[in-house]
């Protein structure tokens, strides 16, 4: 069972939905809570076919991040990696929970490995899909920067009432392409997302200081960390994936701490949400 609202989170009214775990009301078997991270320009609604195979043995909330979905940016006009852990902890304390599951999706990813840093032991682990990096190519990075620039300027509305789109946006970054329904889902987030916020955190995350940062938080962090790549992902590759999850002394040397998906690009909680949710079942269940 899920409820779906909004919470005035540091002055901007976020989006949520939180659903109530079947498995057992006795608070001694409290079950794991598992907040998910969505990616940039993209919103919360993605999570929801992965939420609806885990409700069951695990407490989920999900929620547009600031700006991006049907988030407001409110008053806050910093879009850091830090800043967005401050909105995950004020929306963790207004909701009343104590500790938690992380779940990030690339862009989130990053946010939840940053929680894990500053908000200690209330992060009971972290899982990061499709996310990784640590490694700076100044010209890949500077045309990266540039080109996300010109494209967030060119995101008339009417897109979105463009089937011919939808189709586009469904093969975008995925190694099939995914239903239209999804293609238009993604068209709606692209058009809909807040330039202030997408361009922030656009450059924010992508500075060369923000990705050497990120091995350096990783290598000291206590929490079980584990990180899933798309076999195919042309964002981001398993190689980088893996680099990052070198840092972690769960790596162990040889990936430990590291799981592939078959047949998938950037997308891995809608093209392999079967294999993605046995993979956290298994991780989440055996720690918890």
């Amino acid at each position: 069972m899920s409820s779906a609202t909004s919470i005035i989170i540091r002055g901007a009214k976020h989006h949520y939905s939180l659903t109530s775990s079947q498995r057992s009301t006795d608070p001694d078997q409290q079950t794991p809570t598992i907040a998910f991270l969505h990616g940039w320009m993209l919103s919360q609604a993605y999570w929801q076919p992965l939420i609806n195979q885990l409700q069951s043995d695990f407490t989920c909330l999900s929620y547009d991040l600031r700006g991006f979905g049907k988030s407001d940016t409110g008053d806050c006009n910093e879009y850091s990696l830090v800043s967005y852990v401050r909105d995950l902890e004020e929306l963790l304390d207004s909701l009343g929970i104590a500790k938690v599951w992380l779940v990030g999706h690339s862009l989130g990813g990053a946010i939840a490995l940053w929680a894990a840093n500053l908000l200690g032991d209330r992060i009971l682990g972290v899982v990061c899909l499709n996310a990784g990096g640590g490694i700076y190519i100044k010209e890949e990075f500077e045309k990266f920067r540039a080109a996300g620039k010109v494209l967030l300027k060119l995101r008339p509305r009417w897109l979105q009432n463009l089937p011919i789109v939808y189709a586009q946006f469904a093969r975008d970054s995925v190694f099939n392409p995914l239903e239209q329904s999804w293609g238009k889902q993604r068209v709606i987030d692209f058009v809909s997302a807040k330039y202030i916020a997408a361009r922030g955190t656009l450059l924010d995350s992508t500075s060369e200081e923000e990705v050497h940062k990120l091995p350096q938080i990783v290598s000291k962090l206590s929490q079980p960390i584990y990180f899933v790549a798309g076999a195919n992902d042309t964002i981001m590759e398993p190689k980088y994936v893996r680099h990052l999850a070198s840092f972690h002394p769960s790596f162990n040397g040889y990936g430990e701490n590291v799981f592939e998906l078959p047949n998938c690009g950037h997308m891995g909680m809608l093209e392999q949400t079967d294999l993605l949710h046995s993979t956290l079942l298994d991780l989440l269940s055996r720690r918890s």
